[in-house]
């Protein structure tokens, strides 16, 4: 029998368990990226030499190697610093850190774009660094932006199964565990094709609704209800 419907709803429950696991390290990953992505674009448009060339050769460093590596360095080589970090953790902040640097980039792009006029404005006002960003170029930089990292959601998303290789019981190390107990893998592999696409089309949306609010909130915020 190709497709065995008992053999689909007996497994679901334990693929609806492991997919909790993919979306909690998909949150805290993006989350992650997300922050740290600002920072370093901030750092990078640092006018000290040496902080902005820093912060450009860690981005670059990270973007150029594979995020598999990043996930065996944090987990199988920092403990021999003495830092021992326990799989989840290791593959949520490699994860973080691999996307934070390509978060960066569009973080620094949408910086970039805001009128120049803008910080000379603030500059002239008197305002200090935290109040211009805080309330004058990061509400202007954010929106245009959100779409692209959008995308960096859904593809750092559909990175996840990566970290099966250092044991994170995630969706596709459990579909694989299901299918080398029964040696039926049709089943547990379409499912969890399934999921990550219906996730993603949900992210996605999700996306375009929050790229819709920011627009209305940030940029016109006299008139957003």
């Amino acid at each position: 029998m190709f497709w065995d419907w008992n053999y689909v709803w007996e497994i679901t429950p334990t693929l609806l368990r492991a997919s909790v696991v993919t979306i909690q390290a998909t949150l805290l990953g993006f989350a992650l990226a997300a922050v740290l992505g600002l920072v370093l674009a901030i750092l990078r448009m640092s006018k000290t030499g040496w902080i902005s060339v820093t912060a450009a050769g860690f981005v670059e460093f990270i973007r150029s190697t594979p995020v598999l590596i990043q996930i065996f360095f944090i987990f199988f080589v920092f403990p021999e610093f003495g830092v021992v970090l326990p799989a989840m953790t290791a593959g949520v902040i490699a994860l973080g850190l691999h996307y934070g640097s390509y978060c960066s980039e569009v973080y620094r792009a949408g910086l970039e774009n805001v009128p120049r006029g803008q910080w000379e404005a603030s500059t002239a006002l008197n305002l200090s660094p935290y109040i211009t960003f805080r309330d004058i170029i990061i509400p202007q930089a954010i929106p245009p932006v959100v779409p692209a990292l959008g995308n960096y959601l859904v593809a750092l998303f559909k990175e996840t199964p990566l970290l099966s290789a250092i044991a994170v019981l995630e969706l596709m190390q459990t579909a694989k565990i299901l299918g080398s107990q029964s040696f039926r893998y049709v089943e547990p592999i379409t499912l969890v094709g399934g999921f990550f696409l219906v996730m993603s089309l949900i992210a996605a949306a999700f996306i375009r609704q929050v790229e819709t609010y920011l627009n209305r909130t940030l940029r016109n915020p006299g008139g957003a209800r």
